[in-house]
């Protein structure tokens, strides 16, 4: 089973033979998910949505709200762009001036005049560069404390999701992890690594994870709460 339809809820179902609870999580674009055991009947799931219904219906209008209220960006002159949580000002250059579609140079991004119909992909590609290479330092440093051995590391989009802990002991993030400011963004990588021993969110898993980073929760209201933040890009 893919999909749960319950009443006017539509929920993809993932099962997991190490998962042993069920969960619902609400995407950032209102993507619905359940977790669950492998084979767990459906009839359980039915109700444990029914149960949370409430709960559901007030994440989704939350991102709703704030979907509605997000401003997306424009790709002129004096536009704010984030990177590790500081905003730099879009300045349009001349193509004779610079190589590169897009650089930062003295505080402000750079983009070439003739790579503006593809503004965002150029700047995607910039923060992806730039994010394998900070979030890459990071998961060697955390890893090494934490004694855990990724398989490796990788930048793309991983749609409502900031990390991910994937088969194979491979770590995954979502490129959009390097607008965050650096004490959040690191707080992602540390939460994915845990993962590497803990695969769910129990209660071992929130203590392993408050032993690593005793801030924690600071780190992970600010991600809930201005998150979304990002997501005009």
């Amino acid at each position: 089973m893919n999909q749960l339809v319950v009443g006017d809820l539509t929920l993809m179902v993932r099962e997991s033979s190490r998962r042993k609870t069920l969960e619902i999580t609400v995407g950032r674009e209102g993507e619905l998910t359940i977790s669950a055991p492998t084979e767990t009947e459906e009839q359980l799931l039915r109700d444990f949505v029914t149960e949370k219904r409430y709960w559901i219906y007030q994440k989704l209008a939350q991102k709703a709200e704030n979907r509605r209220q997000l401003p997306r960006k424009e790709f002129v002159n004096g536009e704010g762009f984030l990177y590790l949580g500081r905003s730099y000002r879009l300045k349009l250059v001349e193509p004779s001036t610079q190589k590169a579609p897009l650089k930062l140079v003295a505080g402000h991004f750079l983009l070439r005049s003739d790579a503006l119909p593809n503004a965002r992909e150029h700047f995607v590609s910039w923060y992806i560069a730039r994010a394998t290479g900070w979030l890459n330092a990071k998961v060697e440093a955390h890893a090494k404390r934490l004694q855990v051995e990724p398989a490796g590391m990788k930048v793309q989009d991983l749609g409502y999701r900031w990390g991910s802990c994937g088969k194979g002991n491979r770590v995954y993030f979502h490129w959009k992890t390097i607008l965050l400011p650096r004490h959040i963004a690191e707080y992602v990588v540390v939460h994915e690594l845990i993962h590497l021993y803990e695969p769910h969110h129990t209660p071992m898993y929130w203590r392993a994870l408050e032993r690593a980073m005793p801030d924690y929760e600071g780190r992970k209201q600010w991600l809930v709460g201005h998150g979304i933040e990002v997501e005009g890009m």
